[in-house]
């Protein structure tokens, strides 16, 4: 496969309260020109507590580690769901 090969990769993001005016998934797209798509979430009433994302990535391997690098780079809590047995 080459880098230029596009490819998915699944993650499930934590997002504290302290992020919610931030842009972060939209970032992953226009930043890392990624393809998110939002797979399921859970947001708490009126944005109150952590947000929790599961997202299917789209985009070169370098495009998905730019991107992973950014969340870590933010100290989000990212978990690969990829190879994850419930998925």
């Amino acid at each position: 496969m080459t880098s230029d090969t596009p490819t998915n990769k699944r993650i499930r993001l934590r997002i504290p309260k302290d992020y919610h005016q931030e842009p972060v998934i939209s970032r992953l797209v226009s930043d890392y020109n990624l393809t998110v798509n939002i797979t399921a979430a859970i947001l708490g009433a009126n944005a109150v507590g952590d947000g929790w994302f599961d997202l299917e990535l789209k985009g070169t391997e370098a495009q998905i580690q730019s991107g992973l690098a950014y969340l870590h780079d933010l100290e989000l809590q990212v978990w690969d769901e990829t190879k994850a047995s419930d998925w």
